[in-house]
């Protein structure tokens, strides 16, 4: 419900600040002071539209706060949790509107947008008006009130359950039927990629085992032709080249020509050289040796490098034209197969869908016969629960109707397969139609108040704001407002803008909505009233400009008859 109110700069209103509390709440106040700005002011908070001219004359900036303590569970506060604003105990909400008519709004001191504020608003306040009726007259409101009324929560449920199995069967089905002609339109070529990618079987992680194998492969082909280069060097093929091993044997055949030939007792002088150089003939032979040995060790394929390098030529070929990292391709190579494994086995799972869907199309189909069977029943009762509501209205001769029809399928959904609207003929003989189309604002606004009487407790929204609901009306008719009104707010806060004393002395609250002149200029002023100023109220909206005893005495009647 709305437990605070603060305005400021708004026309006349310069600073007001005002408490609610439940049940009904009257103002009154004389034509001119002010009660429109009270509901324009409660209108900015709630998102309408804002204007300039709404900013008070001298002020940079006019600023509405409203405070709301919703109940446990309200739908406001799924609204904020799904728009990530802080959920609280109370809900502010606030707009600010400047001078050049630019605004901004606020949730909970969090800067939100227009559209979320009056969304947030809509949940929290209706507003019933001769001119403007908001809730009751949508259309798209008034199934969801006529279940409220007389439905049973658990048909609804069924439907909705029904719809939700239904529409994801039917996705089943689609997305398998478009598999199918997927596959059907690429049938020769996923036989041939698929040919082409089971002959080469790609693994997982063979491209990075490949590259390895080659790079090891590589380093060995180049290992193993140094030590040839090595060897041809020691032993060289090509006799015009002695090598080194010849070249150390001739060497020491010439020092050795040093001594004479049977002077075996003289001593060589080259004997240390000839020393090293069997030393150095030695170690050529022993590295001939080891670098044999080795070559023997590392002797490379390339037979096995050429391979490796084919494999893997071929795997990054293959990623190329499907356009696919290498990494990919056992994957490709399965989804491919999966889609053509479709051709053969998806004809049979579509037919198990398309079981499935007609199965659950009946228990959706059997579910909206039982929900609209109960909204018919209620529809009924519903009827003659306003009935009995119109003629005390000043609408005796008005007849309602709640119609529920048949939607065609395409408009099937989650709340079942019905159209409801809620119908009124104000005359005998007149075809019922729309409630926004009652050509009567008065009439309007009786109804709605009649729907409201039996309505309110299928309405979400905790508080009701009627402008002026009773305009033109009086003695017992004004009373049957009153009436109503307080068994309206029972159940929810009710605030109503009234010229009508009976309707007045209904209040649980009364506020009194005064002008008055502040600084030499007129000011909007809002009084709470009780005891004799309450009594004074209601006599002066009785007798007019002079208050009689007469006067005092009817609104003592008036008070002690609701009392």
């Amino acid at each position: 419900m709305l437990t605070a109110l603060s305005i400021r700069d708004v026309v006349l209103i310069e600073r007001l600040d005002l408490s609610f509390g439940l049940g009904l709440t009257v103002l009154t106040g004389e034509t001119g002071a002010g009660k429109s700005i009270l509901l324009d002011s409660l209108g900015l908070a709630l998102g309408v539209r804002a204007e300039s001219g709404l900013v008070g004359g001298g002020a940079e900036q006019a600023s509405v706060t409203a405070c709301f303590a919703p109940p446990a569970g309200h739908p406001v506060l799924e609204v904020l949790t799904e728009q990530g604003l802080a959920v609280e105990d109370d809900i502010v909400l606030r707009r600010v509107v400047m001078k050049d008519g630019r605004s901004r709004a606020f949730v909970n001191d969090q800067p939100v947008s227009v559209a979320l504020l009056r969304r947030v608003g809509s949940l929290l306040v209706e507003v019933q008006g001769q001119h403007e009726q908001m809730g009751l007259a949508e259309p798209a409101a008034q199934g969801a009130l006529l279940d409220a009324f007389g439905v049973v929560p658990a048909l609804r449920e069924a439907v909705a359950t029904a719809w939700r199995g239904w529409r994801q069967a039917l996705a089943s089905l689609i997305a398998a039927r478009e598999a199918i002609e997927a596959a059907q339109r690429d049938e020769e070529w996923l036989r041939h990629a698929v040919d082409e990618l089971a002959a080469l079987a790609p693994q997982e992680n063979e491209e990075e085992r490949l590259a390895a194998e080659r790079q090891r492969l590589q380093q060995g082909e180049r290992r193993a032709e140094a030590i040839a280069a090595a060897l041809a060097e020691l032993t060289p093929r090509d006799r015009r080249n002695a090598g080194p091993a010849a070249t150390l044997r001739a060497t020491s055949r010439a020092l050795e020509r040093l001594v004479p030939s049977g002077q075996s007792n003289v001593a060589n002088p080259a004997a240390p050289a000839l020393a090293a150089l069997e030393r150095a003939e030695e170690a050529l032979a022993e590295a001939e040796t080891l670098l044999t040995r080795l070559a023997s060790e590392s002797e490379a394929d390339p037979r096995l490098l050429e391979q490796a390098e084919e494999r893997l030529f071929a795997l990054r070929g293959a990623a190329r034209k499907h356009a696919v990292p290498v990494s990919e391709l056992p994957i490709l190579l399965d989804t491919l197969a999966a889609r053509l494994g479709a051709l053969e086995t998806g004809a049979a799972e579509a037919i198990v869908l398309e079981q499935a869907a007609r199965a659950w199309r009946e228990r959706y189909v059997a579910a909206t016969a039982a929900l609209t069977a109960a909204r018919r029943a209620a529809a009924t009762r519903l009827e003659k629960a306003i009935a009995r509501e119109l003629p005390p209205l000043r609408l005796d001769k008005a007849h309602f109707h709640a119609e529920v029809s048949a939607l065609p399928e395409s408009g099937w959904g989650a709340g079942g397969t019905d159209a409801v609207r809620f119908l009124i003929a104000t005359n005998p003989g007149q075809e019922p139609g729309p409630l926004a189309r009652i050509a009567s604002g008065g009439e309007l606004s009786r109804l709605m108040l009649a729907l409201k009487v039996v309505l309110s407790s299928g309405s979400a929204v905790p508080t009701l704001v009627f402008d002026e609901v009773d305009s033109g009306m009086g003695g017992a008719t004004a009373a049957a407002v009153g009436e109503r009104l307080a068994r309206v707010a029972e159940g929810v806060q009710v605030l109503v803008v009234t010229h009508s004393p009976q309707v007045a002395a209904r209040g649980a609250a009364h506020l009194r909505v005064a002008k008055a002149a502040r600084r030499d200029r007129a000011a909007t002023l809002v009084d709470p009233l009780s005891g004799a100023a309450r009594r004074e109220e209601i006599a002066r909206m009785l007798a007019g400009e002079t208050i009689t005893e007469a006067a005092r005495a009817a609104a003592d009647e008036l008070l002690g008859a609701t009392a």
